[in-house]
């Protein structure tokens, strides 16, 4: 009788939850994270005649996380952000340069003829976030190397880079991802943008001459209808001042995201509805689950930032084509 009861009992519950409009919890664990890393140490002043220039490259992975921390799906890209310039403390390179990632120049990078395998960036990055799906973050983060470069036997026929700044993407997306929707059997992407917008070419009163490669990042997944299951937007400004002909800025400085910036970032204060950065690209982020890529394209915007109007503007009022166009790319790349 009591069993009888008991069933009863959860049909109208469920009963209730379906009359409401509510489905129960279906979460499987899965978390989702992005990671991004700095490399600034091609960067060099004038010498010889030659002019200097700012070299920063950017790693960023995207991951897909079981509820019992083992990688699950894993990309990766790098962002090469180079800036020229003279011994004047000119530069040369236009603000409104774009940047194409390692993976989009494909072949164009030019690594094949100089490797000793055969294989370009983009393939050698491929096989790493391979190697990484099915271990914890300490694994990958305590894998044998030799020389700062893969031991394992099979890694080693398909990578020869260093893994260094591959493994520092990796446990910063692992350690940072959080369940926002994603399931197992979810597409994971990765979309990255850059350029050089708000650079100052040439000294201005006591404001020096400044390289700021300024990027975007989106770590989304697709379910099987195309639609955004989980989304993570980030982005970074690495500033580096240029006077008296030379490089001013520490190269090895730590250089924040956005988000790792959190409140320090000032944004609030200056903010019309009181929010972070952080804050409004969450938001965003999570504006976009349950839609299609043509969903967000058609967002209505005002000046780029969401219009009055519009169901975002509470939330956010920061200009979001970049955050779209990142998302549009990790649908382009999601596997």
């Amino acid at each position: 009788m009591k069993k009888i009861l008991v069933i009863a009992l959860v049909a109208v519950l469920a009963f209730g939850l379906v009359a409401c409009g509510k489905k129960p919890a279906t979460t499987d664990g899965v978390k989702t994270g992005i990671g991004v890393v700095f490399s600034n140490y091609n960067s060099a002043d004038p010498k010889d005649g030659e002019n200097g220039k700012v070299d920063t490259q950017t790693y960023v992975a995207s991951v897909m996380v079981d509820k019992d921390g083992k990688i699950l799906n894993c990309a990766f890209d790098a962002l090469q952000s180079t800036f020229e310039f003279t011994a004047d403390s000119e530069i040369l390179t236009a603000p409104e340069t774009t940047f194409k990632t390692k993976n989009e120049r494909g072949d164009d990078y030019g690594m094949k003829k100089a490797s000793s395998i055969g294989k370009e960036w983009f393939e050698q990055a491929a096989a790493f976030a391979q190697y990484c799906v099915g271990k914890t973050v300490s694994e990958v983060k305590n894998m044998a190397v030799t020389e700062g470069k893969p031991a394992d036997t099979d890694l080693a026929s398909s990578m020869t880079l260093s893994v260094a700044p591959f493994q520092g993407a990796v446990v910063k997306a692992v350690e940072s991802a959080q369940d926002l929707g994603a399931k197992a059997g979810d597409k994971l992407g990765l979309g990255i943008s850059g350029s050089g917008k708000q650079s100052v070419v040439k000294a201005e009163g006591d404001k020096p001459a400044s390289a700021l490669a300024y990027n975007f990042y989106a770590a989304t997944t697709f379910g099987a209808d195309g639609k955004v299951t989980s989304c993570i937007i980030n982005a970074s400004q690495a500033k580096f001042e240029i006077k008296d002909g030379v490089i001013a800025t520490d190269i090895n400085a730590p250089i924040k995201t956005k988000n790792e910036l959190g409140d320090e970032y000032g944004m609030k204060k200056a903010s019309s509805i009181g929010k972070e950065w952080y804050e409004q690209a969450a938001a965003f982020a999570n504006y976009t689950v349950g839609k299609t890529l043509s969903e967000i394209k058609g967002i209505k915007l005002t000046d780029g930032a969401p219009a009055k109007d519009s169901d975002l503007a509470s939330s956010c009022t920061v200009t979001v084509t970049d955050m779209i166009e990142v998302v549009e790319k990790a649908s382009l790349t999601a596997k």
